[in-house]
């Protein structure tokens, strides 16, 4: 299972595995309070696209196609994604105010479409 959540809420059991996917460490969270199990700065949009999209929800249909096509030169940092999550509960953790249109979100939904990774070694 893979949830989504912003890294300013508190961690919970629930959490399971706990990754931040942005590029830039969130203003004012201490990193000892975090409770970050790995920051993958890999995952997250390029510089580039983050700026475009400035968190515009009229631009979320062309910033996701923009990303996942980021997202498919990524398959290292995506596969681990996969692994983790098919080891049990994955967090994606995020740092932007608007939770329906940031890239923790699209990842999230790019993750999903794609095979797990189970089925991915078996090839």
């Amino acid at each position: 299972m893979i949830r989504v959540k912003r890294i300013y809420e508190t961690a919970s059991a629930d959490d399971g595995f706990r990754v931040l996917v942005d590029r830039i460490w969130p203003r004012g969270v201490k990193k000892a309070a975090a409770a970050v199990d790995l920051w993958l700065r890999d995952v997250a949009p390029s510089t580039e696209l983050r700026t475009w999209f400035s968190h515009d929800p009229a631009k979320w249909a062309e910033f996701r196609r923009r990303y996942h096509a980021e997202l498919r030169r990524q398959g290292e940092a995506v596969a681990l994604l996969q692994r983790k999550q098919a080891e049990g509960s994955l967090t994606l953790l995020f740092s932007a105010h608007d939770p329906l249109h940031n890239n923790a979100v699209a990842l999230k939904e790019y993750l999903e479409s794609r095979p797990a990774a189970s089925s991915q070694r078996r090839r």
